[in-house]
């Protein structure tokens, strides 16, 4: 094998897993699972600035979204996204394990194929797969600052990538100071700006919510699960989210488990000496810190469900705590670098040259042994999908919109509809449409239904039980409601559909389209919001900026030295 395919075999490796775990995603259409949902043209929204009456778990992801899809049509942009943070996070993994051909092979196969990237592939939490994707880059980059105290062109990229949710940001923004701070004043105060502009638009915006920024109160539903195995033990897999309809059936297999569970501590253990010599007592030392915080966050919403139930319903931004499996992110790096330089270092320690490649191969094969499941798009269950053209109709009809916000009904948050192979996902017409839409942001998970952040929803339940077509719209226009979707044949509780009083801009086979009877009450953010959402995001365009001046100060350098050699 020559040293340039050598070289290269790692970072082809993680371009085919990737391709391989999202398999039929990739065909036209669009992916719409959960929490994920695109659409071909997302339109700039006040809301997904933070000035909406909600709290605005979509900051900034929303917005950097709907502005790339101006030049990316949405379909091709959602693969690029998915397609790119997987194999990004594969190369990130090979870079981070260090130089050898098997360490290198073993960590992108140890990163791609995990429990943790599949099950939130398949709840659909897309910002939190780029985090994912960015940490072992910021933990090198990280490391790169502390030794030189330069910013670079990278770094600002990665802490943008890697902050589009809360969580994604403090997860970010953890593993950046774990590793990159040091005593020296200006540097950490650099690199503190740049965590605090990477997570100022989701801050600013949540300290505006402050007063709605809690969550319900119960905290078992989110709790970190077993996938077949005792909680603690699968999360040392990687996995354990809460929701059992998005792991895969091999995870169930309690023997499968057990020998995952093995496998990776038996290499963590046999990789951490020559870890801790390439890598230094300070690397090292964060990426331990890190695991351990990871570990414990994500055990403790199984240890104590209604300590984190408690502090999401009264500590603002307390909700943050409850996907515990969500902060198994942090614990990546680490069993990265273990299990690559642990499988490494057995196979340099063979006596029998011709074992060498079949160890390292197996050591390569191992997770996809583990979890097969999760191979060609979850067996085919991930195919896309095409929004009905009844869709683009609605959207047509609402080309000149009436001042106010857009009400879909029937008012409940998810569907699954027979165009999306009757998979489950977060109702996607909202989106599609063009104005601010109010939804219905209640959880059911099985019994039990939680209660939703958006202060109006509550208020438009009131409104559709009222005992009039006229009474309703006129309850609903009050609260700033112009216009109403109502979506044709999805199951719907009384409580959540009733006629309304208004004027049919559009009636198709699957959206009909009504503006309300009356003037409405047209919600305006205050000018103290705007100015703090005005500075918060200055701040966040402060680090593209940053990193394009960066960039044009390096290619400038190498031009001017490469003019002094010749």
């Amino acid at each position: 094998m020559g040293p340039t395919l050598r070289r290269l075999l790692p970072d082809l490796w993680a371009v085919l897993l990737a391709v391989l775990l999202l398999g039929p995603a990739l065909g036209a259409g669009y992916l719409l699972t959960y929490d994920m949902v695109w659409v071909p043209d997302l339109a700039v929204r006040g809301d997904f600035l933070g000035l909406g009456p909600a709290l605005p778990r979509a900051v900034p992801s929303d917005l950097v979204v709907a502005l790339a899809d101006e030049v990316v049509p949405g379909m091709l942009l959602q693969k690029a996204v998915l397609l790119g943070c997987l194999a990004a996070g594969g190369l990130g993994a090979a870079r981070l394990a260090g130089p050898g051909l098997v360490a290198r092979s073993v960590a992108v196969s140890v990163a791609v194929w995990s429990p943790f990237v599949v099950e939130r592939l398949w709840i659909g939490h897309w910002p939190v797969l780029l985090c994912w994707a960015a940490l072992p880059w910021l933990v090198l980059a990280g490391a790169r600052f502390r030794d030189e105290s330069r910013v670079g062109a990278a770094l600002p990229l990665l802490l943008l990538v890697g902050s589009l949710s809360a969580n994604a940001g403090v997860m970010s923004a953890a593993v950046l100071l774990a590793v990159a701070a040091t005593r020296r004043r200006r540097p950490l105060a650099t690199l503190l700006v740049l965590v605090g502009a990477a997570n100022a638009p989701w801050v600013v915006a949540g300290l505006l919510h402050a007063s709605g920024a809690t969550s319900d109160s119960t905290g078992s539903v989110f709790a970190l699960n077993g996938d077949g195995l005792p909680a603690p033990l699968a999360a040392l897999t990687l996995g354990g989210i809460w929701n059992a309809q998005v792991v895969p059936g091999s995870r169930d297999v309690l023997a499968l488990g057990i020998v995952a569970t093995g496998l990776l501590a038996a290499a963590a253990a046999y990789g951490l000496r020559p870890a801790w010599r390439r890598l230094g007592a300070r690397t090292c030392g964060a990426l331990a810190g890190l695991w351990v915080a990871g570990y414990l966050l994500a055990v403790l919403t199984w240890l104590a469900p209604d300590a984190i139930g408690w502090l999401a319903a009264h500590v603002p931004g307390g909700g943050l705590l409850r996907d515990g499996a969500r902060w198994l992110a942090l614990c990546v790096p680490l069993v990265v670098v273990l299990v690559a330089a642990g499988c490494e270092r057995l196979v340099r320690r063979l006596r029998i040259p011709g074992l060498r490649p079949v160890v390292a191969i197996g050591a390569v094969l191992a997770p996809l042994a583990l979890l097969p499941g999760a191979a060609w798009g979850l067996l085919g269950t991930m195919a896309p999908a095409d929004y009905p053209d009844d869709y683009a109709a609605a959207r047509a009809a609402l080309s000149e919109r009436p001042d106010g916000d857009l009400l879909v009904l029937p008012f409940s948050g998810f569907r699954a509809p027979a165009w999306n192979h009757g998979r489950t996902v977060l109702d996607p017409l909202p989106r599609y449409l063009q104005p601010d839409y109010v939804v219905n942001d209640e959880l059911a998970v099985d019994s039990l239904v939680l209660a939703g952040e958006d202060p109006r929803t509550p208020q438009v339940y009131a409104a559709l039980a009222l005992p009039t077509e006229v009474a309703r719209s006129a309850a609903l226009t009050r609260l700033g409601i112009a216009m109403v979707a109502r979506e044709h044949g999805v199951p719907a509780l009384p409580t959540q559909d009733a006629p309304l009083a208004g004027v049919v801009l559009h009636d198709g086979p699957d959206v009909e389209v009504v503006r309300l009877a009356g003037s409405v009450d047209v919600r305006e953010p205050s000018a103290g919001w705007v100015a703090a959402v005005t500075v918060a995001w200055s701040a966040y365009a402060g680090l593209l900026v940053a990193a394009g001046w960066n960039t044009f100060r390096l290619r400038r350098s190498g031009i001017r030295s490469s003019a002094r050699g010749r």
